[in-house]
């Protein structure tokens, strides 16, 4: 297809400059003609590397939305921005790309599919494990009904100790909260996916923070700073659906537990089980025995050839710019990232009041 999207960055911290601007930058289709940012020496180096020659640079995102020949706009801010430069950006006639998690509050992510059907752009949100090899394996698995009922399942996020010390992570007001919203999200977002069941009846949270204030904390990129640690260090929730489906989600940025995995899921069905514990395990029961499968997700066994597959981000960019060029369905849709916050906000309540927190929708 000889059509060219050209893209505006906005945002250009490390989620732009590691995960969005390399994979864009590796397709044929694509340019990158803008880049903004508050601090504006972090958008030229961006627009050095990764822009056309002709690129601009920015410090107000609404200068560069008024740029026309724009198609597309990839909103990597901080989560207390995502809402309303994605509604600005789908108003002024983009289609919009924004990092996880939605947004902040469940409130700012309805408005953003609001505003996705009012302007009839697209919007998607940038759940990327969703495109890797094990994940889109197991999910053809349960499309085609070989776990049967998934009537139990498990969210995986749990570190260690790999507190994100650098940006806003920390920061209570610019990202709504810690190691739930930023790791927890991405497990319960495959968790969902894979049940394919978006209708939750009834949450229960369990917020913490018990290690924030500790020194000497062995953490993977280095002591934070209690004195900055506004968020939780672990949070937990129990979810029940609608048909009465169950969900345990886990996440913690810190933690005393040597069962670490992060962006994984469980389920357990009528006909068969998965997990992503040791690589991506199907078990069940044939031929009146017990069976673990393990799927050979690469292509290897050829001579100078590994198969290894496209990186997730890779993935991603490519199918929702096809999406964009052959006006097709996104994977990742808005109204499911709704849901996703809609969860994790009501663990954050729950946690809060003491009380569950109830659907009616």
């Amino acid at each position: 297809m000889d059509r060219v999207l050209k893209i505006g960055i906005i945002g250009c911290g490390g989620i732009a400059t590691q995960k969005h601007m390399p994979a864009l930058s590796k397709l044929k289709n694509v340019e990158l003609v803008a880049f903004c940012d508050i601090i504006e020496e972090r958008a030229q180096k961006a627009c050095k590397n990764f822009g056309t020659a002709e690129a601009k640079v920015y410090t107000d995102y609404k200068e560069l939305l008024k740029d026309e020949t724009i198609e597309v706009i990839h909103v990597c801010t901080p989560n207390r921005s995502h809402s309303f430069i994605s509604i600005d950006a789908m108003e002024a006639g983009k289609h919009v790309m924004c990092e996880k998690p939605m947004a902040k509050t469940s409130e700012e992510a309805l408005a953003m599919v609001e505003a996705a059907k009012r302007t009839g752009k697209k919007l998607t949100i940038g759940y990327q494990n969703r495109y890797r090899e094990d994940s889109m394996y197991l999910k053809r698995a349960c499309e085609d009904d070989a776990l049967g009922e998934v009537y139990y399942a498990k969210a995986h996020a749990l570190r260690r100790r790999a507190v994100p010390t650098w940006g806003v992570f920390l920061n209570e007001e610019e990202q709504g909260g810690g190691p739930l919203i930023d790791i927890g999200t991405h497990a319960l977002d495959l968790t969902l996916w894979m049940m394919n069941n978006y209708e939750p009846e009834l949450v229960v949270g369990s917020v913490f923070k018990k290690l924030g204030n500790q020194t000497e904390t062995a953490n993977a990129w280095g002591d934070w700073d209690p004195a900055e640690y506004t968020v939780e260090d672990s949070a937990f929730g129990f979810i029940k659906m609608k048909n009465g489906a169950t969900i345990v989600l886990e996440s913690s940025w810190a933690l005393n537990t040597l069962d670490v995995g992060e962006a994984q899921t469980s389920l357990c069905g009528t006909k068969a089980g998965a997990d992503m514990k040791d690589g991506l395990r199907i078990n069940g029961v044939k031929y009146d025995k017990q069976y673990i499968e393990k799927p050979g997700l690469g292509a290897g066994g050829v001579d100078f050839y590994d198969g290894k597959a496209l990186e997730p981000q890779d993935v991603e960019a490519k199918m929702w710019i096809d999406a964009i060029l052959n006006d097709t369905d996104v994977l990742v849709k808005p109204e499911e990232a709704l849901v996703v916050t809609q969860i994790l906000e009501a663990i954050y309540e729950s946690a809060k009041t003491g009380k569950p927190v109830l659907f009616n929708v």
